[in-house]
């Protein structure tokens, strides 16, 4: 199992959890049952594009899923995914000269949209994707395999114009089970019980030219990616503040000494936090919490001993705190294991 501080690194761009909202709108569910349990804001997820934890994403999912009956809702948001909603990675493609060219723009970029899984390509015998997940719960697994796998096939078939599902074969790396007709309607050559989740497609396909190839737009959209995944790797100001925050092992640091870090006064830091929207406290309220669910949630630590971890030496205080942040005690969370964590 990865760890808390894995789970609660930005990991995926917002929009994703948004096409998972629009597409349970879709279906008639409302903005309240959507989010019922999953400790997310609509208005916060709707706005902004600073990338989501994967935490608050399986969470979203988990919920998801309880909606509507079945994993099987990654199917139906990655193929309904616009090829534009992967934003300058996505125009890269559409203006790229072949699928070769889409491929290795996939390899290489796929950071700029989200950290949570890859695709390797091979041509060693035939041309195959096989998905190498960098953060998975059991509970969600199925529903990010079906879907990435989706949302590819609709990228290689909007740039080809090509009836790309029709001839692949998926293998699916779990058993059959209730629901296997909806992956069979997508995908009619699924194979199930592999390994890992692989995806072969015909080898002809490689060197299928996109049908809106455009030199010069490929050029200006590449640079683009090199410059968000640039941006990516260094950070935002929030996002390396609650890197450390995540890091401190229930040592944080105050806001002068967080400052001393970023080699920047105090008042330039608050500015930096205010310009991305943010505050410290906010940051170090927001870590503390997730630190403290997850852990009353996924461990049977006590809440003493979770309210130390946390830096808190008076467990009455955190308790408090707790309370300002959920509006219930650790002990009214844990006893309730929250709906959709308990689901997990």
């Amino acid at each position: 199992m990865h760890t808390p501080v894995d789970w609660l690194k930005p990991a995926l761009h917002p929009v994703y959890a948004r096409l998972i909202c629009a597409e349970l709108r879709r279906q008639g569910f409302s903005e309240a049952e959507i989010l019922h349990g999953t400790r997310l804001d609509w208005a916060t997820l709707h706005g902004g594009n600073l990338f989501m934890s994967f935490e608050h994403t399986r969470r979203l999912i988990v919920r998801a899923q309880a909606l509507v009956g079945g994993p099987w809702l990654g199917l139906l948001v990655g193929q309904s995914t616009q090829v534009s909603a992967h934003g300058a990675l996505g125009y890269a493609g559409m203006a790229a000269s072949d699928v070769a060219q889409v491929l290795e723009l996939m390899q290489r970029f796929f950071e700029v949209r989200q950290r949570v899984a890859r695709f390797d390509v091979s041509i060693a015998s035939g041309l195959t994707l096989t998905m190498v997940e960098l953060l998975s719960a059991p509970e969600v697994r199925e529903y990010l395999m079906g879907h990435f796998t989706a949302g590819v096939t609709r990228v290689l078939e909007t740039i080809t114009g090509q009836d790309v599902r029709a001839h692949v074969t998926v293998h699916w790396p779990f058993a059959e089970a209730a629901g296997v007709e909806h992956y069979r309607r997508f995908f009619p050559r699924s194979e199930f019980g592999s390994d890992q989740l692989r995806i072969d497609l015909p080898m002809q396909l490689l060197h299928c030219p996109g049908l809106a190839s455009d030199p010069e737009a490929y050029r200006l959209a590449l640079r683009d990616c090199e410059r968000q995944l640039a941006q990516q790797r260094l950070g935002t100001v929030a996002s390396r503040v609650q890197q450390r925050l995540l890091d401190g092992a229930g040592q944080y640091p105050s806001l002068v000494d967080m400052a001393k870090l970023e080699h920047v006064s105090p008042r330039t830091l608050i500015r930096h936090l205010g310009d991305e929207g943010m505050s410290y406290q906010r940051l170090l309220d927001s870590v503390r919490e997730e630190l403290a669910c997850w852990q009353l949630v996924h461990t049977t630590l006590s809440i003493e001993a979770i309210a130390d971890s946390l830096g808190y030496q008076d467990t009455s205080n955190f308790s408090r705190t707790f309370r300002r942040w959920l509006g219930m005690t650790p002990k009214a969370f844990r006893d309730a294991r929250d709906d959709v964590n308990s689901m997990g």
